[in-house]
């Protein structure tokens, strides 16, 4: 395994990222327990949840099943960089949801009651809340920080002047601010490049990627189907996306064929060499994919493969951040 550090932190973390979505909802918690035991084994260090994970509202299903696999021991808590998130609402109520202080404080210790911890590792805003100041925020951050349930916090789904705005405030209270910034992007969502990367690079933020594969798009997807063998990339969304996007789906999949790749390492190794990049999330329902997701580690992509990919999925506008990718 490969690592590296978490934005401009000391911490380090695994060039992958296991993502623990599927943990409950479409993966039993043994096979869960199987993952997460078999993560370790490969080196990855870097768990990423949300308490809303499970989509049970207020029930952190995920969190829970991670909470017992923590429980076995082993020094399993201690292998484990943690990653959980705030935001999601967790009840009917008004104040069970959102970013203001109550909520971040409460929630902060129902995760680390299921998750069966004394520290979240990296603490992370799913959403921005535009009705909630900013030094609100950070007042209940330092909080956590001070009373050390939380390491570091990070953020995902958050604009490029939101990244300016949370660090401005930090920086008022002395405080190191966003070590990290989870959104989405692959190779047929690019719109982080404009500003959110530029912004994040500035200032010292790592990205994580959530949804490397595109709902399993970039998986191999055309050929799963023939193959009789595809399963997130037919469904809902993934399947609109595929019908929309096929030619450049098809040709993406026969220049994998010619590289010798699995297209879903091609895809996770392309967010591996792109600038400001920490660790994609990866999401395996089995211990298999698990397993093939490894090999992205060891694609190499050449200028000129890198360009092909780029005139398969080009970037918006002229390309690089703004504003050159719009203007002179």
């Amino acid at each position: 395994m490969e690592y590296t550090n978490l934005g401009r932190t000391g911490l380090s973390v695994s060039r992958l990222c296991l993502g623990t979505m599927n943990f409950g909802p479409k993966t039993t918690e043994p096979d869960s327990f199987a993952i997460m035991d078999r993560a370790l084994e490969h080196g990855i260090n870097f768990f990423d949840t949300a308490n809303v994970y499970g989509w049970k509202t207020g029930e952190g299903i995920t969190e829970a099943i991670i909470g017992r696999w923590f429980a076995q021991g082993g020094g399993r808590r201690d292998k484990v960089v943690l990653a959980t998130k705030v935001f999601g609402r967790m009840s009917e109520w008004p104040n069970d949801r959102g970013l203001s202080a109550r909520h971040i404080v409460r929630a902060c210790d129902e995760s680390l009651r299921r998750l069966a911890t004394d520290w979240i590792d990296l603490y992370q805003m799913h959403h921005i809340d535009r009705s909630t100041p900013w030094d609100e925020i950070w007042q209940a951050m330092s909080q956590l920080i001070t009373a050390g349930k939380i390491r570091y916090v990070g953020s995902s789904n958050f604009a490029g002047w939101h990244l300016v705005m949370a660090q401005e405030s930090a920086a008022r209270r002395h405080l190191l601010g966003l070590v990290s910034e989870q959104p989405i992007y692959n190779l047929l969502t690019r719109h982080v490049e404009l500003e959110l990367i530029p912004a994040a690079e500035q200032y010292g933020i790592g990205i994580i990627p959530w949804s490397p594969l595109h709902g399993g798009l970039l998986s191999g997807a055309i050929r799963k189907m023939q193959e009789g063998s595809a399963g997130r990339s037919t469904e809902g969304r993934s399947a609109e996306g595929l019908e929309e996007n096929r030619p450049t789906i098809e040709a993406y999949e026969k220049l994998c064929a010619e590289l010798g790749y699995d297209p879903a390492n091609v895809a996770l190794g392309w967010l591996l060499s792109r600038p400001g990049v920490t660790s994609p999330i990866i999401g395996p329902r089995t211990v298999e994919q698990l397993d093939a997701s490894l090999g992205a580690l060891d694609v190499s992509l050449t200028d000129e493969t890198l360009a092909r990919l780029d005139e398969l999925f080009p970037p918006i506008g002229n390309g690089g951040p703004g504003p050159e990718a719009w203007a002179w």
